[in-house]
């Protein structure tokens, strides 16, 4: 059991509310658009390229959210983000064209970069120390819940129509319900003078790098995934499913991993994650057409996930207050740009090879973390 306050619980409930507004806007988002462009011709350098824009979103507007969280309050300015996510949602079907996909995507950036900072803030600050790893990894297990519906969605209703569109922002509009529940506690003024993101980025420099390889892997998968898969003889269905795998994962074994990091040392489990992330990701060529790779995507988006999971339960045990936003925000800005380089990045390394191209991309990223967390000596500043 976690014993938590009844406020507590509702800050729980608030923040997965709202992560899940933001998971399911990506999560629905990016393989609808994705599939809808792929089956219109559009090359696949060129749907990473608009897919690139809603990180471009994030990375712009998360500096200015600790700013108007103190100025609106955090759960105004969140219900006024998750209502604007379920609007444009439906202005992608209304205004459907390419062009006009680039600036409605760079303007849900922002809305969701919004729910993201903000509900990392509260689930960590609503944590104890002792418990955080694992209450963190529930909250990552309801992300990934939410990300792995929007595939599942799509591979259920297709991509025509209205319909996808439709339960897409109804379901955003029934998340604003509990984050309309929470009870904000004000901070003392001195919590104000705490430094900015840029300030920040150098008392954490590990779990920023963490941060951005997992966001270039998060980004990648969810936007190419599918298109990857068909081009590699799955079925749209098939490959959107596909998707969902990746993401079943992290829903039901992100609590063991929070639970051994309240435990073990969360750096030394950091580093087998990725370690373990870039094995599978390169076996992905050679069982995409079998079914082996139903458990390595499992497996895959488990680890790949639980690095993220890792680096916000630290975060959480250094920092507190407004430096606690500064810090998910700076999270929020390095996601926005490790999605941006996931997302265009991704689509190069199909045009470069369709078959190794992604997933030995993926693998290179991961890689490169394991190297730095070797290389890097531990200390209270990483």
């Amino acid at each position: 059991m976690i014993p938590l306050s009844s406020s507590n619980i509702r800050t729980l409930v608030a923040a997965c509310s709202a992560i899940t507004v933001f998971g399911l806007a990506f999560g629905l988002t990016y393989p609808l658009l994705s599939l809808t462009l792929e089956g219109r011709g559009v090359t696949a350098d060129v749907i990473g390229l608009n897919t690139a824009m809603m990180p471009l979103g994030i990375l712009i507007f998360s500096p200015l959210i600790p700013v108007l969280s103190r100025r609106l309050g955090a759960k105004r300015l969140a219900i006024l983000a998750a209502i604007a996510t379920g609007i444009l949602i439906l202005c992608y079907k209304q205004f459907d064209s390419l062009n006009a996909w680039f600036v409605i995507r760079i303007l849900q950036g922002m809305s969701v970069a919004t729910l993201f900072v903000i509900s990392e803030a509260w689930i960590v600050g609503s944590s104890s120390t002792e418990h955080r790893g694992k209450i963190v990894a529930i909250y990552a297990s309801v992300l990934s819940a939410s990300f792995g519906a929007g595939p599942a969605l799509i591979g259920f209703v297709g991509t025509e129509g209205w319909t996808p569109y439709l339960i897409g922002a109804l379901s955003i509009v029934i998340g604003v319900i509990p984050i309309c529940l929470i009870q904000e506690v004000k901070e003392p003024p001195g919590e104000h003078q705490a430094s900015g993101i840029i300030a920040f980025l150098p008392q954490a420099p590990m779990l920023i790098a963490a941060v951005a390889c997992f966001s270039v892997f998060d980004a990648a998968t969810i936007a190419l995934f599918p298109v990857y898969g068909v081009e590699n003889g799955l079925s749209q269905s098939t490959a959107a499913f596909a998707l969902t795998a990746l993401i079943v994962g992290n829903i039901f074994l992100q609590y063991p991993i929070g639970w051994l990091a309240d435990i073990y040392d969360a750096r030394t489990m950091l580093t087998y994650c990725a370690a373990l992330t870039a094995i599978l990701t390169l076996t992905i060529p050679w069982v995409i057409n079998s079914w082996l790779l139903w458990p390595v995507l499992i497996v895959a988006g488990a680890a790949g996930y639980g690095v993220y999971t890792l680096s916000l339960k630290s975060l959480g045990d250094r920092f507190s207050g407004q430096d606690l936003v500064n810090g998910t925000a700076a999270f929020g800005a390095m996601w926005g740009l490790g999605a941006l380089i996931g997302s265009i990045g991704g689509g190069w390394s199909m045009t470069f090879s369709s078959v190794y191209g992604l997933p030995m991309a993926l693998a290179c990223v991961y890689a490169l973390l394991v190297g730095g967390l070797l290389v890097r000596r531990p200390s209270k500043r990483q």
